[in-house]
């Protein structure tokens, strides 16, 4: 039976495990979103297209499985382009669809369309991969290859451009092939490579784990978790991957913001690299922390991108693969030969335990206004085991590497791109992909609260039990800071402030949510607890202390030592970098 091409590729995308789609109806797509509806996905329209790439990009994150969204010819591509610059830095496998005139208006020569641009120019450089269905014979072969390219190698995103002329047209189509048809769905490591990592890892004295963001959008959450048993050493978490896996608490360390995982770091004799960039945030695995004990550092690199090896560091064993594949390699080879721990893995787990107590103890507390850390450390201690934590904002965010109390198991963050405003469109993703069966809680400032501030009527519309706790400084406040550290104390912070009659709680009740004020940091938990207890849409007001705010982020000096492009080498010293 003939049947049109938005529902051939519905057929395409549900053979992959696809069930969601986001985007906002348009007359190109309105047809395609309908029959989704009816065939029981989750559709979801934003109330921005760039908050509809975000949302299916924490889809992504959450499942496993590529997000899809599309725009309308022209604007609503256009207002993807952030989403998909992100994705593509991200590496999020994200398939945006796009709208565009039929072939033979694409072909004119006359000036003055309507709604008309190059769409494909402008976002092929972006891009893993950038098809047009010219004709309905294309279909399968076009989306696939997108497929194909957005889950093989790097992950990232791609484009598919779908002209009015044939996104109706109808064919008799052959029966939809399984991917494991089509496309590479398994990739172990080659077995002479995972011998020398095995060998490696029984010789080392104090091998780690150092854990990026790919290990959380690939759900490899429990494998990595068996590794770091059988191997008996600690998980250093990269600043994109704050989260914990279910009983390795006690030996999991965020690298370069916990003396233990600063510890661990300096004092490993092999890092075994599982899902990560090896970027700037930890130092390209050369400099600062790694530096000292460089010489004597043995590295295995998990990475299904055969060109990134040897890039940013020298790799004694590369393993070449998907981590899904490779890790429980890894651990077939260990399992008869488990490791002890080290002499100091106890020590540092110790550390860590201490380290935090103190933080505990330290919090400051009882002033005039809010302290950020008194409001991440509050916002954030009762929180259920299954809550989906996501974050979002700069000065707030900075506090939250050090002060929150929660150690959630998923975190949707954009650490590469810092992005600002994903937070809630993140939140709305993040909700759907697990049928609102989680509570999900955003942890923001009140500057990147307002980039998609429309999304919470998706919350509501889709009755998600997303808690949002904003800290409210009127300002910039990490711009704030930058402006006294670098022009002066009493420098005119030109447009770095707004006006304090701003209120989320009130606005959240216009949008349909909860709203709640709190001004007083003993009511913080409380409002929080109760907020997720009820399972609706919250928002929670919280002012806090600006001027803590813009000056005493933790762990400043880590942060600003990201910035490798301020002196030769890899890796700046905090100390010479001027942010």
């Amino acid at each position: 039976m003939a049947s049109p091409v938005y529902s051939r590729i519905i057929d395409l995308l549900e053979a992959e495990g696809i069930n969601s789609l986001f985007g906002i109806p348009d007359p190109g797509f309105i047809h395609m979103a309908m029959t989704c509806e009816q065939r029981g996905w989750d559709v979801v329209a934003p109330h921005h297209e760039q908050a509809g790439g975000f949302m299916a990009d924490a889809w992504s994150r959450m499942t496993g499985k590529p997000g899809v969204c599309f725009g309308t010819q022209g604007p609503g591509i256009s207002n993807l382009a952030a989403a998909m610059i992100v994705a593509a830095k991200e590496n999020s496998p994200t398939i945006f669809f796009g709208g565009q005139r039929s072939s033979i208006a694409y072909q004119r020569v006359r000036k003055g369309r309507i709604q008309f641009m190059d769409q494909v120019s402008h976002f092929e450089p972006m891009m893993k991969y950038v098809g047009v269905v010219e004709d309905a014979d294309q279909v399968d072969e076009i989306v696939r290859e997108a497929i194909r390219q957005v889950t093989t190698g790097k992950p990232g995103p791609a484009y598919i451009e779908l002209p009015l002329s044939v996104i109706h047209e109808e064919r008799e189509w052959t029966p939809v092939l399984p991917p494991e048809k089509y496309r590479l769905t398994s990739q172990p490591a080659a077995g002479p490579m995972v011998a020398q990592a095995a060998a490696l890892i029984r010789e080392a004295k104090n091998p780690v784990l150092l854990v990026g963001q790919g290990m959380f959008t690939a759900r490899a959450h429990d494998i990595v978790g068996q590794l770091a048993e059988l191997m008996a050493c600690p998980i250093l978490q990269t600043s994109g991957c704050a989260m914990t896996i279910k009983g390795m608490e006690e030996r999991t360390f965020a690298y370069g913001f916990s003396p233990a995982g600063v510890a661990a770091a300096e004092a490993s004799d092999l890092c075994i690299a599982i899902g990560t960039e090896l970027g700037e945030p930890c130092h390209m695995g050369i400099g600062r922390h790694w530096e000292s004990n460089d010489a004597n550092r043995k590295w295995i690199y998990i990475e299904r991108d055969t060109m990134a090896f040897g890039v940013n560091r020298p790799i004694d064993v590369p393993l070449v693969g998907d981590l899904r594949d490779i890790v429980p390699q890894l651990i077939d080879a260990l399992q008869d030969t488990p490791r002890t721990p080290s002499s100091e893995f106890d020590g540092w787990v110790q550390m860590q335990k201490d380290f935090k107590a103190k933080l505990r103890a330290e919090v400051p507390s009882g002033g005039e206004q809010i302290h950020p850390a008194k409001f991440i450390f509050e916002a954030t201690r009762t929180l259920p085991e299954n809550t989906i934590y996501a974050a979002d904002g700069g000065s707030v965010t900075i506090f939250g590497w050090t002060y929150t109390q929660y150690a959630p198991s998923d975190l949707v963050w954009n650490q590469n791109t810092g992005h600002l405003g994903t937070g809630l469109p993140y939140a709305v993703g993040a909700a759907i992909a697990t049928k609102g069966e989680r509570p999900v809680v955003l942890v923001t400032g009140d500057s990147s609260f307002m980039f998609h501030i429309a999304e919470l009527e998706t919350a509501v519309r889709k009755n998600l039990p997303i808690v949002t706790v904003v800290g409210v400084d009127n300002a910039w406040g990490l711009e704030v800071g930058c402006w006294r550290k670098q022009v002066a104390m009493d420098s005119p912070e030109t447009e770095a402030h707004w006006g304090k009659a701003v209120r989320f709680d009130v606005i959240a009740k216009g949008f349909g949510a909860e709203g709640v004020y709190v001004d007083n940091e003993n009511d913080i938990a409380a409002a929080v607890e109760k907020a997720v207890a009820s399972g609706k849409p919250t928002v929670i007001h919280v002012p806090i202390d600006p001027v803590a705010n813009a000056m005493d982020a933790p762990n400043y000096e880590e942060f600003k030592s990201w910035y490798t492009d301020f002196k030769p080498g890899y890796g700046a010293d905090a100390a010479d970098v001027a942010y």
